[in-house]
Parts: C-alpha cells; structure tokens; sequence
C-alpha cells in the first residue's frame, strides 16, 4: 500500500509508487472495457493496478493505485494517470490539486531527513506542499503514513520524482516491495492490495513489444520466475495446516513450490513472514489466489469467534474468555 524497489529474481530492478484514487477517478484511468488503462500501461511500460471497487484503504473512502516498472516507467505512468483525471474533472492543470501517497511508515525518515533537511528540500525544489500523516494516526494493522502532495501537475511530478529517487536508496524497500499489504476491513473480508508481478526479463520483453500488459496467461505460463509476499503471521497456521499438510495441497494444486520462512523472520518493519512462490506465471497466479482464499478463510475464522466472545473483550489473544 508505498514508494518501493525490489529486484527480480533475474536482478532487474523494479520500482513500484502506491497512492490513494477516489472512485470517480479510479473509473477515468480504467476507461472503458479497460480500455485507458491499457494504454497508459503499453504507453509507460509500468504495470497499473488499482484495489477493486469499495476496496478502501483503511480509514479513508479511496482506493489503491499501484504502479511497477523502471523509475522512468513509473514516473510516466504517473504523469499520464494524473493528467487524465484532472482533464475528466474538466480543471486546468495550473489549478491547485492533492496527491496522497502511501509510504511504509519505517522508511519516511527518508523523507523527513535529519531535522527535516530532506522534505525541506524537496519543498523548496518543487513548490509543492509536502505533508505526512502521524504516526499516531495510524490505525490498528496499518503500516503506511498518508504523504500528501499539494500543488500544480507540475509541482506533485516534480516532487514525486525527488521522493522516489529518494526512497530507492533505502534497502528495507527489497523486501516490502512485493508484499501485498492485508489490512483489516469491517468484517471477515480482508483489503488486500496484490503483490506486482516481478517477472523474468523474457515477459518483460514480451509486455514491451506487445500489445501492451498485462500479458494473458497463456504467454507467461512457461517462464519461470519467483516471487515473495508477506502474510501477518497470525494466518500463517493456516496456510501450513496440520504438519505442513494444506501447504502440500497448496502446492499441488498451483503447480507452485511454496515457501514460508521460519518463525520471526519477517518483512522488514512489519510482523508479515515471507512466503515464497516459484514456477510459472500462470502457477504462481495460481498459489496466489489460493494462498489469499486461506488468508480470507483465518480473517473469518477469526471474526466469527471474536463475535461470540462476552462484551468488552476484544482481544483477538484472548480466545478462551469466549461464552458458554
């Protein structure tokens, strides 16, 4: 949900830039049938995604814009998104807008800079207004600051850009980048934003000369790649099962091996272990989705025996304070 690098495992580096779109712009930068978002993917060469409809980032009525590629792809993507919704909007783009970013929290001391050097800089580089969220503010689970952005179209590419440029220099994003983040929603059903496909540099050949990505299954279902997400440790029980039974069945069924790092090795700055998928694209799709069904199935699980708990015990620890 954040400014992010990461390598591939073909060692090709990945840039990826998260912020929050309303739904009325979310629909100007899909387009009809899909039909803008494919073209600013085939235009950029970065790979946009947005969480899905009434998908809200915690806290707020937005949903989640995430962008992937080279920093320059990115950054095109960006510009081309932006532009788009402000013409939609019928404004000018010497008009006065905001821009809300998603940051990990443990690395907006990049930002901020020794007694605030750094996002002093950037103000004054680019005019705009700069702002991050408290980190008191966050809520239960969260692990993004709000970093706002206000000013002209210009002004927010230009500070974007120093902040990106920024961020890539911190080592902790190698890790968060493909982590999906899974926040607590009202209910059993989990926000989640999906990890960006770090592919070999064959697909990224493909999506280039192609008729812009994504690319259909089809034509990635032989390369081999691998990918490593983050899941909150309370779910991992149930993607292991009883003496790593369901992780077998996982795997049987995507054509994926998957594996989940030990106890108290996670993601930098989160609770979140890794797990790691590997084969084909179309096999690691696979793992994915089934791997976020069992994620759905522990947020359930433990809605439901939260609800039948006597009041004023929330705890989700305290499971054995539940009613006769």
């Amino acid at each position: 949900m954040e400014f992010l690098f990461a390598e591939n495992n073909a060692g090709e580096t990945t840039t990826n830039l998260r912020f929050l779109v309303t739904n009325t712009a979310a629909g100007s930068v899909i387009g009809k049938g899909g039909s803008t978002i494919s073209d600013f993917q085939a235009q950029s060469g970065a790979r946009i995604q947005l969480s899905r409809n009434h998908e809200y980032f915690p806290g707020t009525s937005d949903r989640v814009a995430v962008l992937s590629g080279s920093l320059a792809d990115v950054l095109t993507a960006f510009q081309l998104i932006i532009s788009k919704i402000i013409k939609d909007d019928n404004q000018d783009d010497t008009k006065s807008i905001q821009v809300k970013l998603l940051v990990p929290k443990t690395v907006c001391g990049a930002i901020i800079g020794k007694g605030g050097s750094n996002i002093k800089k950037f103000v004054e580089d680019s005019q705009a207004s700069i702002k991050l969220s408290s980190q008191d503010q966050l809520l239960p689970g969260v692990i993004d600051r709000i970093v706002t952005i206000g000013g002209n179209v210009d002004q927010i590419i230009k500070a974007v850009t120093l902040i990106l440029t920024k961020l890539t220099e911190e080592s902790s994003y190698t890790e968060t980048t493909s982590t999906p983040l899974v926040y607590p929603g009202t209910g059993p059903t989990p926000f989640i934003v999906r990890c960006v496909y770090h592919a070999s540099p064959g697909l990224q050949n493909l999506r280039r000369n192609g008729p812009g990505p994504p690319m259909p299954v089809a034509y990635v279902g032989a390369l081999t790649s691998s990918v490593t997400i983050g899941i909150p440790d309370e779910h991992i029980g149930f993607i292991l099962g009883r003496a790593g039974k369901t992780l077998q069945e996982l795997q049987q069924s995507s054509g994926a091996k998957i594996k989940v790092s030990d106890r108290g090795d996670f993601v930098t700055g989160t609770e979140y272990r890794k797990v790691t998928m590997i084969g084909s694209g179309e096999a690691i799709q696979a793992a994915q989705f089934l791997l976020t069904q069992k994620v759905q199935q522990s947020l359930a699980s433990d809605y439901e025996r939260d609800n039948t708990k006597q009041p004023n015990n929330n705890s989700l620890q305290n499971h054995q304070n539940q009613q006769p």
